[in-house]
């Protein structure tokens, strides 16, 4: 198996990578391929970390990352680097794909110079990579997400130490 950089060619095949792992995941909105179109769309996307798992020619995972901004009691804005979604074809799940994937997203984002990652996800999960909630920074999610289900992790050690405030996560 080979983590590289999405192509853009592969777009339409990760649209139905990433529709067809949310319809046996855990939690899901069934809108998660639109939610990759519209962050392809947008100004925080970094082409350069969207990856995908590949095995035997076929794509069987797939991770985005992007910019994420973090507004500080003191106004200032932070940019920082969201990750979703992440996904894995059922067949191929608990092999260590997504962790994989997971890992060298973060590696890579953080050779890039960011300094921290925020996700919407199942702790039970991502807990055990290092994430944890955003409010153990002080950083409140203004979407009405309940608290537990809001992660976030330091690239660098204390990179959001002191710096309390918001994080409002896209639709």
């Amino acid at each position: 198996m080979v983590i590289r950089q999405a192509t853009q060619f592969e777009a339409p095949t990760i649209t139905q990578l990433v529709q067809t792992a949310f319809q046996t995941a855990q939690v899901s909105d069934g809108k998660e391929q639109d939610f990759v179109l519209r962050l392809r769309d947008s100004g925080a996307y970094l082409p350069e970390l969207e990856l995908v798992a590949e095995k035997d020619g076929q794509l069987i995972g797939h991770i985005m990352l992007t910019k994420q901004l973090i507004q500080t009691k003191s106004g200032k804005w932070q940019e920082h680097i969201l990750v979703a979604p992440l996904c894995v074809e059922l067949e191929h799940r608990n092999q260590g794909i997504g962790e994989k994937l997971l890992k060298v997203g973060l590696e890579k984002a953080k050779l890039m110079g960011y300094t921290a990652a925020f996700l919407v996800g199942n702790p039970d999960y991502y807990c055990r990579f290092g994430f944890r909630q955003t409010t153990e920074f002080g950083i409140h999610n203004t979407n009405g997400i309940p608290d537990q289900f809001v992660l976030g992790i330091e690239l660098v050690p204390n990179a959001l130490s002191c710096q309390e405030g918001t994080i409002c996560f896209s639709e």
